[in-house]
C-alpha cells in the first residue's frame, strides 16, 4: 500500500483535533522544511524515524540497457535514507 499526500493529511485530521485545511497546512509546511533542508544540502535527522542525507555522485560513464549505446552519466546529487534503529527493530519485528 502506498500513502500519498492526501492519505497522509487526512490521518493528520483524523488523529487531532484540526481542521482539514490545518492539517493540510502542517503537512505541506513539515514536507517544505524537509525539501529546504535538504535542498541545501543539510541532512535531515528525525528522531525515532531515521535520517535522509544527501549523497554526491560523481559523473562516470555508462551505458543505455536498451541500446547498449554509451553516455556519460553527469554528477549529481542524490537523497539516501537510513532508519533508526527503533524504526529498522519494529519493521523487523511486525511480520
Amino acid at each position: 500500500m502506498t500513502i500519498t499526500k492526501a492519505d497522509l493529511v487526512q490521518k493528520v485530521y483524523q488523529k487531532h483535533d484540526l481542521t482539514k485545511a490545518r492539517a493540510t497546512e502542517v503537512v505541506e509546511t513539515f514536507l517544505k522544511i524537509a525539501k529546504d533542508c535538504l535542498v541545501e544540502g543539510e541532512d535531515l535527522l528525525i528522531s525515532g524515524f531515521g535520517k535522509f542525507n544527501i549523497k554526491r555522485k560523481k559523473s562516470r560513464r555508462g551505458r543505455n540497457p536498451q541500446t547498449g549505446k554509451e553516455l556519460v552519466l553527469t554528477a549529481r546529487r542524490v537523497v539516501t535514507f537510513k532508519p533508526s534503529g527503533i524504526l529498522r527493530e519494529r519493521i523487523n519485528n511486525n511480520r
